[in-house]
């Protein structure tokens, strides 16, 4: 009876994790005008799930409350995810309201920056097999300048309270996604030009979220505060706005009804003051372990990003006085170790010093051979399940300045393991004189 509890328990988990790499569950409200447009999407599964990112194509539509603002109105975003980029893999159903959308939608135009936007928790169950209906998430924007502005889609995250918590990310692979809405701003008497952008668009309670405001009084104590629909919540902070009527701030967020966030002068809410709300929610907190279960955590430890070598010396092949050429060798093999579990990458640089004679068996002891007369052809390996891949730096000179010997870019997750290799080839001069000469190759990983 254990052993089937068991199996019962992990298939749980695996269903919740590998449902997820389509993007989410959650029903589209009617009326959306926007354009329907299609983009290249990287989604990363739960690392529960066991399953490489999926690469695949999401159709979303951006639509707007008000297509001809005028310059300090406040413009409603809806966001909608009408076909996600896959379907539930697994046999088992899903069951309804365990997940949250939140994402961004990319302005162009007169006007750039970034809306967060941010849906409820609210999905209908979703068959074994089954497609994924579409979810909307909706936030605010003012706008701050005339002319055309232009709205994509952009980056989603789906997060799903059920059994743990988790959280599927995905990316525009080549953004700015398509246009999918475009208003036209006019310009009107100067009024409320005070606006204000959020770092993130969701978090777990307790946690901190950045506030960045622009447009209000020079020198005024600002109040950044939650609200709950049309109602302020508890959690309040207070930052003082710049000369330039400009402030970076951050607010705890503890209550779980939180729907958005605004920033005002005063000493109470006021939309002449004020500015927002910024769309944020609060994750939901894990339901209870259902009867005849039992709940399992652990933790995963972030590492170190490190690098070894399989030897400290090369020996390059020998020329002749008179003819000179390339003398070649092989790099001793670099790993290279990313378990950082973050999202920056590394990049290892390489360069060398001159090569010396040594005078013991020269008859100038005080030739050289120029470090720039070093070159090397680079390779590097990714080993298999690694979320990064590594890339090669280019072939060519290594000299004193250095060059890149292989890399790997930032991104949502990174890390692995890399094995990094090169070809060298020191082009001596004809006449160099015989003898012995060694420099020193030193390698970085930053």
């Amino acid at each position: 009876m254990g052993s089937i509890r068991r199996r019962r328990w992990a298939s749980l988990l695996g269903v919740t994790a590998v449902a997820l790499t389509a993007g989410g569950a959650l029903a589209c409200p009617a009326g959306a005008a926007g354009t329907n447009v299609d983009f290249a999407t990287h989604c990363i599964p739960p690392a529960i799930a066991g399953i490489p990112p999926i690469d695949g194509t999401t159709t979303g539509n951006v639509s707007v409350d008000n297509t001809s603002p005028k310059v300090g109105d406040t413009v409603t975003v809806t966001y909608t995810v009408v076909t996600a980029a896959a379907s539930n893999p697994t046999e088992l159903a899903l069951p309804a309201d365990i997940m949250t959308p939140t994402g961004k939608v990319t302005l162009g135009g007169a006007q750039t920056g970034d809306v967060t936007v941010a849906g409820p928790k609210k999905n209908d169950p979703v068959p074994g097999k089954g497609a994924f209906p579409s979810f909307s998430m909706t936030g605010t924007f003012k706008v701050t300048q005339a002319g055309a502005i232009t709205l994509s889609p952009g980056d989603y995250n789906i997060h799903t309270s059920y059994i743990m918590e988790l959280d599927t990310p995905c990316t525009v692979i080549t953004p700015p996604a398509p246009v999918s809405e475009t208003v036209t701003a006019t310009d009107s008497t100067p009024g409320n030009q005070r606006a204000i952008t959020l770092g993130s668009a969701s978090g777990n309670a307790g946690d901190s979220v950045t506030v960045n405001g622009t447009g209000f009084t020079a020198g005024a104590s600002v109040t950044l505060a939650g609200r709950s629909g049309n109602q302020q919540t508890q959690d309040t902070a207070t930052v003082t706005a710049s000369a330039q009527g400009a402030f970076s701030g951050s607010l705890v967020v503890n209550d779980t009804t939180t729907t958005g966030i605004v920033a005002y002068e005063g000493a109470s809410w006021d939309a002449d003051k004020g500015a927002g709300p910024g769309a944020y929610v609060v994750n939901g907190t894990t339901p209870p372990t259902p009867a005849g279960s039992q709940k399992l955590t652990t933790t995963v430890k972030a590492g170190t990003l490190s690098m070894s070598q399989a030897g400290d010396a090369v020996s390059l092949s020998a020329v002749d006085f008179g003819k000179g050429g390339a003398s070649t060798g092989p790099l001793n093999t670099v790993t290279v170790k990313d378990f950082r579990g973050g999202p920056a990458g590394w990049s290892l640089t390489g360069k060398v010093t001159d090569f010396t004679a040594s005078a013991a068996n020269l008859t100038d002891p005080g030739a050289k051979i120029d470090a720039g007369k070093l070159s090397w052809t680079p390779a590097c390996a990714t080993k298999a399940g690694s979320p990064s891949t590594c890339k090669a730096g280019s072939a060519g000179t290594v000299g004193t300045s250095g060059a890149t010997l292989a890399s790997a870019p930032d991104g949502t997750r990174t890390g692995g393991e890399f094995t990094v290799d090169a070809g060298l080839s020191l082009d001596v001069p004809a006449f160099t004189p015989p003898g012995s000469y060694s420099g020193v190759l030193t390698l970085t990983l930053t």
